[in-house]
């Protein structure tokens, strides 16, 4: 790798906790988020849709607080978890992070970067109304963090407090929707399945999509109701990540250790797109019925965690 930590000498100290090797891919990391971002902003023409700035990058989760995963025999590697904080709400668009997050994903696939990149965006002005509000993950990530990166002259707002009663409601509200959905979609998954006869048709694809979302839903669950937050993201995978994170007794929900366990979850990541659009989607009655098997234990696993949490909130 081209890139060196001696081109962000500042990064040193900040993240002296980390082996050589990730630091040098922390570095690789922002370089590309640096580039890519400008060049995005270069072939517009509206002046709306330029001169954009990143203000202030955060890396937050298991790396920033030293506790990653590295299991080889898996292949398993944490996320380097990422928060790009830029001057306006029009450059959070996906269109200005996406060759940035394509190229992120070859450098990973190519053993270049061996750990995969989690990035959500916020605009500078949602960061601090988040903060001022006092919502729990922007509070968890600016306190808990390492500040990577900051432009002259940016600070985050001071976090506020969120009433006790308001949190409550709001957490409830989130779990009595996304719970309820969650179970619905897994029931709908169901129904096609036993539409299938165990073959390859637009029952099965139905089936695929539904567990995918029923996985999807679980997810937001825990995210919102323990949170108040869940990124606008349909990737399971990087919704695992934050999910395990902030509820590590989820990790051992998908087992990594066996090519079937990674084969039927990476199946069941792509039938979000994959199960409505691509002719050449294929997945067998085992592996669906494995996938039931571990959603069904998520499920179960969300539910007692959110209560438990919900109960300490009214404590």
């Amino acid at each position: 790798m081209a890139y060196i930590i001696t081109d962000y000498p500042e990064l040193d100290d900040k993240l002296k906790h980390l082996p050589l090797r990730k630091r040098r891919e922390i570095a690789f990391i922002m370089k590309t988020l640096f580039e890519q971002f400008a060049a995005a902003q270069k072939h517009k023409t509206h002046e709306r849709k330029k001169n954009g700035h990143i203000v202030a990058l955060v890396l937050f989760g298991s790396t920033a607080r030293g506790g990653w995963v590295e299991d080889r025999g898996s292949g398993y590697f944490s996320d380097y978890d990422l928060l790009a904080v830029v001057d306006k709400e029009e450059f959070t668009d996906f269109e200005y992070w996406e060759k940035a997050e394509d190229l992120l994903i070859r450098e990973n696939i190519r053993d270049r970067l061996k750990a995969p990149v989690g990035l959500i965006v916020h605009s500078n002005e949602d960061i601090n109304s988040q903060l001022g509000v006092g919502r729990p993950f922007f509070i968890d990530i600016v306190r808990d963090g390492i500040m990577l990166y900051q432009a002259r002259g940016h600070s985050f707002a001071k976090p506020g407090k969120l009433p006790p009663e308001q949190r409550r409601e709001e957490a409830q509200k989130y779990f009595d929707q996304y719970y309820h959905l969650a179970l619905t979609r897994l029931e709908l998954s169901k129904f096609s399945f036993g539409k299938t006869k165990g073959e390859m048709n637009t029952y099965m694809r139905n089936a695929a999509f539904d567990a995918h979302q029923a996985t999807e839903s679980i997810y937001h669950c825990l995210l919102l109701t323990l949170k108040l937050y869940s990124p606008k993201l349909h990737h399971i995978g990087k919704l695992r990540d934050l999910a395990e994170d902030a509820a590590p007794e989820l990790a051992d929900i998908w087992p990594r250790d066996k090519k079937f366990y990674k084969r039927s979850f990476e199946l069941l990541r792509r039938a979000y797109v994959e199960a409505r659009y691509s002719p050449h989607y294929a997945i067998t009655a085992e592996e669906l019925t494995w996938l039931y098997a571990r959603i069904e234990d998520l499920q179960q696993r969300v539910k007692r965690i959110c209560e438990d949490h919900l109960r300490q909130i009214k404590a």
